[in-house]
């Protein structure tokens, strides 16, 4: 019997094996002109075979880089786009770098050591003294995600001077929002809190009650 394990590798399995013969049938035409002519039908079935890439502008260009992959560059014929090479698809991304510098204080993340850096570059006026302000904020709810225990804004200005390298330092009439009104502010903008259910409406069937609601006896 004939396996699947003991044929050749499909080199693009959304298109299927019969395709793939298709393409090796062409390639050892002889004639140039036959094998294009072959080679366009091929391309007509591969379209109808894998329709989504009709929604792609370049879909055709597609199709044509699909035969050579598929023929595993081997097929000499004349395309209408530039014909790829192996190295085209092979070659590996280049790596992104990585932030080599370590974090100095780990639970307020790397975003929040480099807003301070950004914060500190600024000239000293009155957006500066806003950005402060908010970004202390900031840290105060990051630290309250580590450690659930209330944080005094002490601590967080200290903080904010120890991050910057003394380049930050809090004015003495700059004060933290309490932490209260910042939650009774969050409901009243309906972000970040969770909607009660309505008890109003609640459904007298609940679970593990075999009766069900009672109904008013016609008379």
């Amino acid at each position: 019997m004939d396996y699947n394990t003991q044929r050749s590798k499909l080199m693009m399995p959304e298109y299927g094996r019969h395709v793939q013969k298709m393409i090796r049938q062409v390639k050892d035409i002889t004639d140039r002109d036959k094998r294009n002519e072959q080679i366009r039908a091929v391309i007509g079935v591969m379209g109808i075979i894998n329709p989504q890439l009709r929604e792609l502008s370049d879909f055709r260009h597609k199709l044509w880089d699909h035969i050579q992959i598929i023929s595993d560059f081997e097929i000499d014929i004349d395309s209408p786009y530039p014909i790829p090479t192996r190295e085209t698809f092979i070659n590996h991304p280049h790596p992104i770098p990585l932030e080599t510098v370590p974090l100095k204080a780990a639970h307020y993340g790397r975003n929040i050591q480099n807003m301070i850096n950004m914060v500190a570059e600024r000239p000293d006026d009155e957006i500066r003294r806003s950005m402060i302000l908010t970004l202390a904020n900031y840290m105060r709810q990051q630290y309250l995600i580590w450690n659930k225990d209330s944080v005094t804004e002490d601590v967080i200005f200290k903080d904010l001077n120890r991050l910057s390298e003394g380049r930050i330092t809090v004015p003495e009439d700059m004060h933290l929002q309490p932490i209260s009104q910042m939650s009774q502010s969050s409901q009243g903008t309906g972000h970040g809190t969770h909607q009660p259910y309505n008890v109003g409406h609640r459904n007298k069937f609940r679970p593990g009650n075999k009766k069900g609601p009672k109904r008013n006896k016609q008379v």
